[in-house]
């Protein structure tokens, strides 16, 4: 699989191994991207792990993604931001001091809306079983296909995607796909 098609979403939560070492092994990987999602920080201490990640990203050359706290991305220089749906209903407007913009989708529909308020991609899942969206039942590789339908944006299919079932996301049209469980190990 060409690693650019990868975008490698962080849970130190997951790490086997000290979460800033799993940062420089994907930093010196080619990935699309590195999103730090980390979702149980406060902005603060997001920041604070955001700097150290953005240290390493770098050094080796990779592309950090910043996810949900704009003015922390801002602090930082960082160029490239994810946000929820619902965030980025209401940041939309302000955002175009980011290079990319992306948000999380979970219906055909938002992916249109989406590209009308300036995401440059999306994340559309959860497509499979995952242990992150436990007892939700996974969307499917049909509703990825539904997307697919009624946007052109890129589109990263996302949610219990491994490298066993990877080849059938991209078969059904995806530009790419997210990946967090295995690059935690």
């Amino acid at each position: 699989m060409d690693e650019k098609q990868i975008i490698a979403i962080t849970n130190r939560k997951l790490s086997t191994r000290p979460f800033l070492e799993v940062m420089k092994d994907l930093a010196k990987r080619d990935l699309q991207t590195i999103v730090l999602r980390e979702k149980d920080l406060t902005e603060e201490e997001y920041e604070k792990l955001a700097r150290q990640c953005l240290e390493i990203c770098r050094k080796y050359q990779a592309v950090l993604t910043l996810l949900n706290f704009v003015q922390a991305a801002r602090n930082l220089g960082v160029s490239r931001i994810h946000l929820p749906y619902s965030v980025f209903l209401k940041e939309a407007g302000n955002l175009s001091d980011f290079e990319f913009v992306s948000t999380s989708i979970h219906k055909p529909e938002e992916a249109r809306k989406a590209k009308e308020l300036g995401a440059d991609f999306v994340f559309a899942g959860h497509i499979y079983r995952t242990d992150c969206k436990k007892g939700l039942e996974p969307r499917g590789l049909e509703f990825l296909k539904d997307v697919l339908e009624v946007s052109d944006l890129p589109v990263y299919g996302i949610g219990g995607i491994h490298e066993n079932n990877y080849r059938e996301v991209l078969d059904a049209g995806a530009s790419g796909v997210c990946m967090m469980s295995e690059f935690m190990l």
